[in-house]
């Protein structure tokens, strides 16, 4: 084999590696603001390339191969390298205040550090996380650059939807069998619409309730929840380890699902795309 038929297209390596990754054609083409169609052709050029079947594709789901799944990590590697190769080329370090709301600064954050820092090695984030109510207010204040804050309607009518996150009734394993009536919460108390939400749904469903703990920020309300405390209502990507989401065993009422916006007072091409790197990589990881 000559050197020119071992080069690989990084264009194909980088869809192989998304589709893999999010296990859908679909979702990648979003992901890499491209479509299903080009990325396939990509796919398969790279297939061909090596001489190799990288992924099995059915109507219903696209799996790795064997081969798929030996090269998946080197690829990985492999994008990361030229990533942040590129990225030295770029222009001086600059800084970016993020705000985030505290029910997406779950378990996935480090994952969304890690792709940010390779993927835009050249920019220094200061993240502030705080609750939506307060983003929104420094964001207005002119403190943050950029917000991704959860909420049911874009209000202000110029956030862009990025995905839904969906809200459960959480609670640690080893309690959830000793949960009655009255439902044990903790909570932000009343100042919190998720909060006002989910007793009213409990109110209209005849399911008593007590608020037993009120804490400020996921983390707070998490704790709670894993130390067998008390029920939160939390975010999918802020559930701690060792809760688990309570609601259908205790016929607890549906949760509204929220969605996670984009706000931003940055303007230029070169910020947008930083931000939308952020959107690609939250998406991912949750």
């Amino acid at each position: 084999m000559t050197d020119s038929t071992r080069m690989l297209d990084m264009e194909a390596v980088r869809a192989f590696v998304w589709i893999a990754q999010m296990r859908s054609f679909t979702r990648a083409a979003e992901a890499l603001n491209s479509t299903q169609s080009a990325l396939s052709l990509k796919l398969k050029k790279l297939e061909e390339h090596i001489g190799r079947r990288l992924l099995e594709r059915t109507p219903r789901q696209v799996r790795l191969s064997a081969e798929g799944a030996v090269f998946l990590d080197a690829a990985r590697a492999l994008v990361d390298a030229h990533e942040q190769a590129i990225g030295t080329l770029h222009a001086p370090q600059r800084r970016l205040v993020i705000g985030l709301s505290h029910q997406i600064a779950g378990m996935q954050l480090p994952a969304v550090l890690r792709h940010m820092h390779s993927q835009q090695p050249q920019i220094q984030f200061e993240l502030r996380i705080a609750g939506s109510r307060e983003l929104l207010g420094s964001l207005d204040a002119g403190t943050l650059d950029a917000a991704l804050i959860i909420q049911f309607d874009d209000i202000r009518r110029r956030g862009e939807k990025l995905f839904a996150e969906p809200y459960g009734w959480v609670a640690s394993i080893e309690a959830a069998n000793r949960i009655c009536e009255p439902i044990p919460l903790a909570t932000q108390g009343e100042h919190c619409s998720i909060r006002n939400q989910a007793v009213r749904l409990l109110d209209r469903a005849g399911i008593r309730w007590k608020e037993v703990y009120i804490g400020q920020g996921a983390a707070a309300l998490g704790a709670a929840a894993a130390a067998g405390l008390a029920v939160a209502v939390l975010a999918r990507a802020a559930t701690p380890q060792g809760t688990m989401d309570v609601g259908p065993a205790l016929k607890l009422p549906a949760l509204p699902v929220p969605n996670v916006f984009l706000y931003s007072n940055l303007t230029d091409s070169g910020s947008r795309s930083v931000l939308r790197t952020l959107a690609r990589a939250f998406k991912t990881a949750g």
